[in-house]
Parts: structure tokens; C-alpha cells; sequence
């Protein structure tokens, strides 16, 4: 049920998923403004107690999310992803504003064989899953009534991603070689978009959701599914993460079940594949 307009600041508003937040708290009603990282500084906290002053919601998509960048630079992540965070958090709270914090599978370890529930330890293997795993943390320190959205696999129109490159990259070599060793659930930022907006809707008890789509690919037979979409015929090989040296670990598997939506009544994001044929014409045509 929709309820009455609120005003929102989405922090991170240029990113990929700041983005479609704008987009779909605006269709849901509500007056929105959208701050970038030239616009405000979450590691100043100070300047978080400014910004957020005055708004009844506040979804921060602000992160460091150079995976492997954080592995010689953790401190600079840590200041975002961690600090940044908690200034906001305390932000809120002092304001009274509802906080809406998005976090990664990344803070698992990717060992599971089924999917994690939310109470799941966190261990991450990886300096970016450590920041955001202290960014959780902090977050529900600071502000007990906080939401923290944890997704995984996110691709979308506004920005770099995962199908934009692989529709590239078909229509430039004969063959692909894409990684079939790591599995998780590739999620449209428009769906985690109208999930946060619904949860702040259906004003959930504070603490940790899952937002990813349901069901579970590999990349490579997500990489498959993307160039049927994209008109290509190029085939795509399997190979394995060893192939590939990088500096950070990936998790092996990122599926993250929706138990707690359920519970509190909020429909999970559909299927994985579902979802993807929807919104392909749509990621694909801004790529």
C-alpha cells in the first residue's frame, strides 16, 4: 500500500543503482533529491549531519566498489565503506530519518552450497567484503531501525556492467571464454530500486534483507543468456576463476536466500532469468 509522500535523499546518486532509486522513489510519489560524491562527502561528518537534515529517508548507494583496487587501498575503502557509512547512519538517527543501507554478498565467503540466510555468519575474504561487513556494523550501531540491503550481481541501464561488456565484446571475437566456477543471482538495479522502495513502504523492523533476484546462474551461462539478448550467435566457453589472476577473491558462490521478506511480507525480486528478459532491452540499448 502506498503511503504518503515522504522526502528522500539518495546518496550515491550517480551510480548505477543511485540512479534507478531516484528514479522509482519518484514514481512511488515521493520528492526526491539525489546527492554525488562531488556533492557530499560521507566521510565528513559534519557535512552528513548537514545533508541529511530534513528528510524522512535517507538510501545511501555510496561505496567504494573497486573490488581489487580495495586490496592496496582498504584504509580509503574502509573511509567510505565503514565511516562514511556510520556518519550517516548517525546522520539519521539524530534527524529521525528511516536510513536505507546497501551492502554486498561480498561479505561472505562463498563456501555455502545453499543459498545464505541473512543470519548467516559474515566472513569476508576479501578487503572490500571486510569494509562493507564493518559498514553493516556500524550502520545498525548508530541507527538500530536502519535497513541494510545486501545484493550481489548488479547490472543496469546507468552504467558499466557485466551484460553491457559481454554484448560488446560478442560482437567483437568469435568466441568467449567467460568463468562457469562462480554462481550467484544476477539482479536489475530498477528491481532492487522498487524493493527498497517497497520496504520503506511496508515499514520493515530494522536489520538485514536480501535484495538479489531469486534463482541462481553461473557468469557464463548468465554471459549465454546475454548474447542471445544482444542478437549475437558467438558461442561462450567455459573456464575458471584460476584463469584469471586477480588480486581479490570472489566469492564462488553468492545466492542469498529471502526468508525475511517473506516474513515481513515484502515480495522477493522474481527469477533471475525472468527478470533479465525484461530488462535487456533496456540495459542492452544504453550500452
Amino acid at each position: 500500500m502506498q503511503g504518503a509522500a515522504q522526502q528522500w535523499l539518495v546518496v550515491g546518486a550517480a551510480g548505477m543503482l543511485g540512479q534507478d532509486v531516484l528514479t522509482a522513489a519518484a514514481d512511488a510519489g515521493h520528492q526526491v533529491t539525489g546527492v554525488r560524491r562531488s556533492d557530499l562527502d560521507v566521510t565528513d561528518a559534519a557535512a552528513a549531519r548537514d545533508a541529511v537534515a530534513g528528510y524522512d529517508v535517507v538510501v545511501n548507494c555510496a561505496a567504494w566498489t573497486a573490488v581489487d583496487d580495495a586490496e592496496t587501498h582498504e584504509a580509503e575503502a574502509f573511509a567510505v565503506n565503514a565511516t562514511g557509512a556510520a556518519n550517516l547512519a548517525r546522520a539519521a538517527a539524530e534527524a529521525g530519518a528511516r536510513l536505507v543501507h546497501v551492502s554486498t554478498d561480498y561479505v561472505f565467503d562463498g563456501g555455502a552450497t545453499e543459498p545464505y540466510p541473512e543470519d548467516a555468519p559474515v566472513r569476508p575474504r576479501s578487503a572490500y567484503g571486510r569494509t562493507k561487513a564493518a559498514g553493516e556494523w556500524a550502520v545498525r550501531a548508530e541507527a538500530p531501525d536502519v535497513v541494510v540491503v545486501r545484493t550481489a550481481w548488479l547490472y543496469g541501464a546507468g552504467g558499466r556492467c557485466f551484460p553491457k561488456t559481454i554484448a560488446r565484446v560478442a560482437g567483437e571475437r568469435d568466441r568467449l571464454s567467460v568463468v562457469d566456477d562462480q554462481t550467484g543471482q544476477p539482479t536489475w538495479t530498477a528491481d532492487l530500486a522498487d524493493l527498497i522502495v517497497r520496504l520503506v513502504a511496508a515499514r520493515v523492523p530494522g536489520g538485514i534483507y536480501h535484495g538479489t533476484s531469486s534463482g541462481q546462474v553461473t557468469w557464463c551461462g548468465f554471459a549465454r543468456e546475454v548474447v542471445a539478448a544482444s542478437g549475437h550467435a558467438t558461442p561462450v566457453d567455459t573456464t575458471t576463476s584460476a584463469a584469471y589472476q586477480l588480486p581479490a577473491p570472489r566469492p564462488a558462490y553468492s545466492v542469498l536466500g529471502h526468508d525475511r521478506l517473506r516474513e515481513v511480507g515484502v515480495e522477493p525480486i522474481g527469477d533471475w532469468a525472468d527478470r533479465w528478459k525484461v530488462a535487456a532491452p533496456t540495459v542492452l540499448g544504453g550500452s
